[in-house]
Formats: C-alpha cells, sequence, structure tokens
C-alpha cells in the first residue's frame, strides 16, 4: 500500500518514530538501527511496509530497502513476527545479519531479543539459501584485526560462507596469505584473486 513515506521527524520514541507528511501523522515502528540516523526536525525517507492483522493494521519502517528486505526473509520464518524482526534489525545490521546465517553462526543469532537456540537454527536453516551472498559484512571482531597468528581457515572459512566452492577458497586463500595480512586482509585480496581468474 505504501512505499515509502517521506516527510518531517515528529517524534521520536523507543521503538517508533512520527513522521508528518501534509499535516498527518504517521506512526512508524522502526529498529534501533533506524532511528539512530534520525532527527527531530529533519526530513526524512522511511521504507514501509502495512502490516496487517485481525485486529490491528500498522506500519513497519526502513532507513534502506536491504533492510526492508532483510525484515521480509526474517518474518518469513515461522514464529518470527514483525516485532521480533525489528528486534534482530535492532541486535545487527543487515549485512551483518546475513554473515551469520551464511555461516550458520547460531551462537550469535541467538543472542538477539526473542531470538534462542531454536530459533535460530530456523533462521539459519530457512534463509541460508535466500541471504544476498553480495549484501554481508563480516564483523571485525569475526575478522581477526591482529596481524600475527592469522587463521588459515577462518579465511576459506568465511570464503566458503560467501559461496565459493572449498578448492576455490583454499586455492585463492594460499595464494594470497601473506605474513603481516590480517585475515580480513586475506579474504579480501581472495575475492580480488577469484574474480580476476574468473576473467581470464
Amino acid at each position: 500500500m505504501y512505499s515509502y513515506i517521506k516527510g518531517t521527524v515528529e517524534e521520536i520514541n523507543l521503538d517508533y518514530v512520527v513522521i508528518d507528511n501534509n499535516n498527518i501523522g504517521y506512526k512508524i515502528n522502526v529498529s534501533s538501527n533506524t532511528i539512530k540516523d534520525l532527527h527531530l526536525g529533519s526530513m526524512a525517507k522511511i521504507y514501509t511496509k502495512l502490516i496487517v492483522r485481525e485486529d490491528d493494521m500498522s506500519l513497519c519502517g526502513f532507513a534502506t530497502k536491504e533492510e526492508m528486505k532483510m525484515f521480509e526473509l526474517l518474518t518469513s520464518v515461522s514464529k518470527i513476527g514483525p516485532k521480533v524482526g525489528l528486534s534482530i534489525l535492532s541486535f545487527a545490521s543487515p549485512g551483518q545479519l546475513g554473515a551469520y546465517i551464511l555461516s550458520e553462526d547460531v551462537s550469535k543469532l541467538s543472542k538477539a531479543p526473542g531470538v534462542g537456540k531454536k530459533t535460530a537454527e530456523r533462521i539459519v536453516l530457512e534463509l541460508k539459501d535466500k541471504v544476498d551472498k553480495n549484501n554481508v559484512e563480516f564483523e571485525p571482531t569475526l575478522l581477526s584485526s591482529e596481524p600475527i597468528a592469522v587463521s588459515k581457515d577462518e579465511a576459506v572459512d568465511a570464503l566458503v560462507a560467501l559461496g565459493y566452492s572449498s578448492s576455490e577458497a583454499k586455492e585463492a586463500v594460499d595464494n594470497c596469505k601473506k605474513d603481516g595480512l590480517n585475515t580480513e586482509d586475506i579474504i579480501k585480496k581472495s575475492l580480488t584473486y577469484i574474480m580476476s581468474k574468473s576473467l581470464r
């Protein structure tokens, strides 16, 4: 019904904002990641999704289309409603969530509000093949920033999580792993190596 709502930010609350558009105030439920970029009195464009239930109609809003897409994926999982979906998006960005799902990091996902181990396992099971592999971001804490004691296996696992075969990942890491590089740097160089090889 609504693709987005653009207007002045009139209220900012813990889990919702009010946007004034042509003297109509729209109450929009949002994640904390969306709230952090909003300021009272400023203009904002919020992508929206209308949630219709038997006893209620509400709007959920998102700062980006990527966040809205992740919300739609999360709420497609059984027993995850709009409220829990927004709580998960408050816990991590869409890119981080994509990385957790692709790497089957149940431990990290289960720390999100309203998500236990069983729900986290269900998220991984139902969404692993649906996550956009080009829109994931591995946290610095997952990709060691230490230049010493780099884990080759960690770099290989990250590449496999991005959709590359184990043999492709191992070959790329073997060719790119050098002393002084941290895991994140190795992964970036390995991705460049794989892409350049595919163009030969």
